[in-house]
């Protein structure tokens, strides 16, 4: 069996390993503090006798413990994750629709980070040392620098006086729209300034690490031998440079995957944006415990799956890295 096989079958079991190991984490979590665990997630809620048979059997307190640890597996892997008191639904959906908010928000905004970051840092590794140079590391070191926060509230203060650009949710309060366009037009109205915030908090990292990626890359043999073949230095950049200098990116959007699905919470509170991040400000404030244990479960497993994915990338754009070490 090839080498890459073994390393992506033992990924993959890894991976398996770590998420049961948050499943039985987040089932310990809340068994390790005083009463029960509906005491724990519904402490203070008046629950009617039906209702806390029903969560009684959902957890299977009745049961022994290496019981209802299988149960509450099963319930996870079945999507019950119970229901959320502060709104009466069931926590999957509400994290679900949160997740795709967060994504609608996150991913153009991640798009734009890396290929602008992708560029500037090119231009800056190869005119490195130069005022270009200069001017673009410190520009990026300023904006990565910048707490989300302090960046979006100061854009709010901005553009709030012109009327033209909606400064807070996803949607304009009350409004009926006659078709999808329009109400597409207004989502992207409405996403206009947390995208912008978003972007320029993130792409900063990009640009220093692909700066910095390039000139290490620029020390090579390979490429040194290619110039001193005489091949062009757009060339040199282009299709040896680049290539090799954009592996260490693919970590930082492993990262930067687990932080859009569960480290937007400054920023979605910032513009009230309903995604995951604005969804457990909103748990904590409620104390909505159901609510808050599903969104962990979630975000741990987006981490584990996301640098689960960027191992499969490194793979695939650099088929020279030897996995033997890993058996």
């Amino acid at each position: 069996m090839r080498s890459s096989t073994i390393y992506i079958i033992r990924r993959i079991v890894f991976a398996i390993a770590v998420i049961f190991a948050i499943i039985i984490f987040n089932f310990i979590i809340f068994r390790l503090l005083p009463g029960n665990p509906i005491d724990v997630l519904y402490g203070g809620k008046i629950l009617t006798p039906q209702q806390m048979k029903m969560l009684y059997q959902q957890f299977g307190l009745n049961q022994p413990m290496w019981l209802q640890i299988l149960i509450y597996i099963k319930n996870t892997l079945t999507g019950n994750l119970g229901i959320s008191y502060t709104y009466s639904l069931p926590v999957s959906s509400i994290l679900f629709n949160a997740i795709i908010n967060s994504l609608i928000l996150g991913t153009p905004a991640l798009i734009f980070a890396i290929l602008i970051g992708m560029w500037t840092g090119k231009i800056a590794g190869w005119k490195r040392n130069s005022q270009i140079d200069n001017v673009v590391t410190n520009i990026s070191m300023i904006l990565w620098s910048i707490p989300a926060y302090w960046l979006g509230t100061l854009l709010i203060l901005l553009v709030m006086k012109t009327g033209i650009i909606p400064v807070s949710g996803m949607f304009t309060i009350g409004t009926i729209y006659p078709n999808f366009i329009s109400k597409l037009f207004d989502v992207l109205k409405h996403l206009f300034l947390p995208l912008i915030t978003l972007t320029l908090v993130t792409f900063g990292s990009y640009t220093l690490i692909m700066r910095n990626s390039l000139l290490d890359v620029f020390d090579e043999d390979y490429i040194l031998t290619a110039r001193a073949k005489g091949v062009p230095e757009k060339v040199v950049l282009n299709k040896h440079a680049v290539p090799n200098a954009r592996l260490p990116i693919v970590s930082m959007i492993a990262i930067h995957f687990g932080y859009l699905v569960g480290g937007l919470v400054l920023i979605e509170t910032v513009f009230s944006w309903p995604g995951i991040g604005y969804t457990i400000y909103q748990a904590i404030l409620n104390r909505d415990y159901p609510l808050l244990q599903g969104a962990f479960l979630i975000i741990a497993i987006s981490v584990v799956l996301a640098n689960f994915v960027a191992d499969l990338i490194y793979l695939y754009l650099d088929p020279r890295i030897k996995y033997e070490k890993f058996k």
